[in-house]
């Protein structure tokens, strides 16, 4: 065991742990570039072949660019793209809440209008089968 510490020091495996960190933190660099290159309508397919061919021939310096020149839009596209998910969530929770009512609401207000003799017995049936049917 001493002879692995002694073939491999503290220093090295610190150094070590510093450039895998840097290659992961590039390789989520890359996804974040390649994902808002992509998904950018505003951007030919010329751009972004040019940013494509840039970021591979070039990879340090195409992603340094990028983030430089791009870099507030990016932000901007991402939280735009997080508030039209958003909305869509709160639109259909408020369509499934509100706009939807449960059987159980449905047969109530069919019984209710049966006792105040708005409807008469074969029509609350009728009522009933739709709110109970899938």
């Amino acid at each position: 065991m001493a002879l692995a510490s002694a073939e491999y020091p503290f220093l090295d495996l610190m150094w070590t742990m510093l450039v895998f960190f840097c290659w992961v933190a590039w390789f989520c660099l890359l996804f974040v570039v390649f994902g808002d290159l992509y998904r950018r309508p505003d951007a030919s397919g010329w751009a972004k072949a040019g940013w494509t061919v840039l970021v591979l021939v070039l990879p340090f310096l195409g992603v340094l660019l990028y983030l430089v020149t791009q870099g507030r839009q990016l932000a901007e596209r991402r939280r735009a793209r997080e508030v039209a998910a958003h909305e869509r969530f709160d639109d259909h929770i408020r369509s499934v809440s509100a706009g939807d009512r449960t059987g159980a609401a449905q047969i109530a207000e069919a019984k209710r209008l049966l006792d105040q003799g708005v409807i008469d017995e074969q029509e609350y049936h009728a009522l009933k089968r739709k709110a109970l049917a899938p």
